[in-house]
């Protein structure tokens, strides 16, 4: 699923920023924290289907998945969520221990995320501390502990990847939202979303280059930078708030522009 190469790829931008100059990604890591995101992100949804099965009943897009259709029990979906944490736990401990203590305090992000709809419009924010935490995992689990001046930049920017992506995301059901009284950044925005996304590309950008920057990085980087700008650009100026299978096309293209940056990365490195 798209969520899943979202939560990813800041993993892969990591761990082949900190590869090597002239080598290529650690593939052994790349599948490790494959494993790890699928898990993870499942994980997060059985999290996130647990706190939001009576929300889940009002929204005509979520109304059918098992816990708001009532087809499985609380009680068997923590026995689900305990299989897929186990597992992601043998996944963290095949790190070494400064990763284990970094990966295992993201997880009070990932267990209150789904509470944030309904304190703050910017729960979106949220998803975007706990979705790019990767970038600061990828690194470490390479180098043993955290570049902060590479790391700490290339998080910033994939929090500002999140806003955007996320708040296209949001406006699919900002009807429901309404309705049922939880909040995000498209009801926040309103006829405005276009304004802000075009701010938060240009931080991820911002972020992205000083990255760049600080691991030397060279031409074929900052053209995947240029790239991921142009598509960013495509996308908002082409959104339609207003038509959710447009928004649900936009989001999903956000795929191409993880992967996009990743090439731009392995290139550059070589």
């Amino acid at each position: 699923p798209a969520g899943t190469w979202l939560l990813y790829l800041p993993c892969t931008w990591s761990i082949g920023l900190a590869a090597e100059p002239g080598c290529l990604p650690d593939w052994h890591t790349l599948s490790l924290f494959g494993a790890g995101a699928v898990l993870m992100r499942g994980a997060g949804c059985t999290i996130n289907d647990m706190w939001d099965r009576n929300y889940d009943k009002k929204v005509a897009r979520t109304a059918s998945r098992p816990l708001a259709a009532g087809e499985i029990t609380t009680f068997q979906s923590f026995v689900f969520l305990g299989g897929q944490l186990s597992l992601a736990l043998c996944v963290l401990l095949c790190l070494n221990y400064y990763s284990i203590v970094l990966g295992a305090a993201s997880l009070s992000l990932v267990v209150t995320y789904p509470l944030m709809k309904r304190i703050t419009y910017w729960p979106q924010l949220v998803l975007g501390l706990t979705f790019n935490w990767g970038a600061l995992l990828g690194w470490s689990a390479v180098k043993g502990s955290c570049e902060w001046s590479v790391c700490l930049p290339l998080y910033f920017a994939g929090v500002m990847w999140t806003l955007v992506y996320d708040t296209i995301y949001a406006h699919q059901d900002k009807r429901d939202d309404l309705i049922i009284g939880v909040k995000s950044t498209a009801l926040q925005f309103k006829e405005d979303t276009k304004q802000w996304l075009s701010g938060f590309s240009v931080a991820m950008l911002l972020g992205l280059c000083m990255a760049g920057m600080n691991c030397n990085q060279t031409f074929p980087y900052y053209s995947a930078v240029a790239a991921v700008g142009a598509h960013l650009a495509h996308q908002i100026y082409t959104l339609d708030i207003d038509k959710p299978e447009d928004c649900w096309k936009k989001f999903a293209s956000n795929r191409t522009v993880g992967v996009l940056l990743f090439i731009g990365i392995v290139l550059g490195n070589l």
